[in-house]
Order: structure tokens, then sequence, then C-alpha cells
């Protein structure tokens, strides 16, 4: 790695591996910050940075919109909202290289490419009955609202990828699958993994059983879905 790298951003739908690819990141050397490390949603925290989480809760309310209820068109921000970014930036200014992660960011980026030109990114997806169930477990979101939520994000996901380039990984792979793609990606990004074992990961992060009720995801979503599999790195 050079003395200095862009920062990194992870890009991605609740439940879909952001939180694993982030502790992954941190295996391999990126700084994170102070983020959670365990919750009651992840075995091992959701590793996000709590001040930025809360800041595009503020941005996403503000615009009459929610992390369940996303926006489709451009988020305004106030002045207020951006000076708390700029001030939340200000904590990394002294890092080598850092990353952050929270699904949000899906929808408010335009403002973090303007206050950090150099961004770079990484993305994950995973299959919409899996995500589905999920939310349904954790929130008892219906199985229709969450594969239109899944859609809605991963849209956005492939669109963001489709103008910036950069790689997605499918979090349904098989462990070793998933780990050597991991590894590409992180090669991608220069980051020299040689002597980690990226040992962050672990199969019970997820659950790749699907009940019958999100085992047949509409039509469109699936198609998104497949689409992802396709240029997944």
């Amino acid at each position: 790695m050079t003395d200095t790298q862009a920062p990194i951003c992870v890009l991605g739908m609740h439940r879909s591996g952001t939180s694993c690819l982030t502790g992954l990141l941190e295996d391999a050397g990126v700084f994170l910050g102070e983020v959670s490390k365990k919750n009651p949603h992840n075995l091992k925290g959701n590793h996000e940075n709590i001040r930025i989480m809360h800041l595009h809760d503020e941005v996403l309310n503000s615009n009459g919109n929610s992390w369940d209820d996303p926006p489709h068109g451009k988020l305004i921000w106030s002045e207020v909202q951006k000076t708390a970014l700029r001030a939340i930036l200000d904590e990394y200014q002294h890092q080598r290289l850092w990353a952050f992660k929270d699904p949000r960011s899906l929808f408010t980026l335009p403002v973090w490419q303007d206050a950090v030109p150099d961004l770079r990114y990484i993305g994950t997806f995973r299959h919409p009955g899996a995500v589905a169930q999920s939310l349904h477990r954790r929130g008892k979101m219906a199985a229709e609202r969450a594969f239109r939520l899944w859609l809605r994000y991963n849209k956005q996901l492939l669109e963001l990828q489709e103008t910036l380039g950069f790689d997605i990984l499918c979090f349904d792979l098989e462990r070793a699958d998933y780990i050597k793609s991991v590894a590409n990606a992180f090669h991608h990004l220069g980051l020299d993994v040689s002597d980690t074992n990226l040992a962050f990961f672990e199969e019970d992060l997820r659950s790749t059983s699907i009940e019958p009720m999100f085992a047949e995801p509409p039509q469109e979503v699936m198609e998104i879905y497949l689409h992802l599999r396709k240029i997944a790195a």
C-alpha cells in the first residue's frame, strides 16, 4: 500500500453483507474508527459509525424519508448537516486509510462525493429472499414490502456501480468463493491481504436457508438479482 490512500465507502442494502465486508476491511488493515462491534442483530456488530448513521437518518427524515422509505430523487442537505459531515471527516483526517459503512449511503452519497472527491467504493448484495426473511425476523416486515425495499436499494446500487465501476460482491457464495472474491476486490483497492486470512467472516454471520414464503421473489426483483450476479466480482 502507499503511505496514503483514498477512503473507502462500503455500499449495499441492510442485511446484505455490508457488516461482514466492513469487518474484513478492518482485517486488511483499514481504519474504521469507533464503530459498533456487538449488537442484537449482528453477532460481531454492524461496524457502523453511529454519528454517520444518525446524520444520514437526519438527512433522510428532513426530506420526508427513512431507511425503509428511501427517496426516489435527490436529497437536500441543510448547511447544519453538511457542517456535521465535515466534523465527522475531521476525525479521520490523520488516518492513512479509512473506510465507513452505512446502507443509507446509497442515497446520501452525492454530498459525500463533494466532500471527499477521491472516495472509493466496494459493494455487496444478497439474495432477495434471504434479505426479506432477515427483515421479517428483525422487524416483522411483510415479504411484499421487503422485496420492494430490496428492489429500491439494489437498483440504486446497480446504478452507482454502472456509473462508478467498483467491485460488487455476492454474499451468497460459498465460503471459499466468497473469500476469494473479497481478496480480489481488496487487491483492486490496493490492499495487501497476504498477511491476513480474512478471519472476520464466519458462517454464523448469515443464514442460507430461505423459508417458502420468501423463496419466490417477484420477477423484477429476481431480474436485478441475476444481473448483479453476472457482474459480481
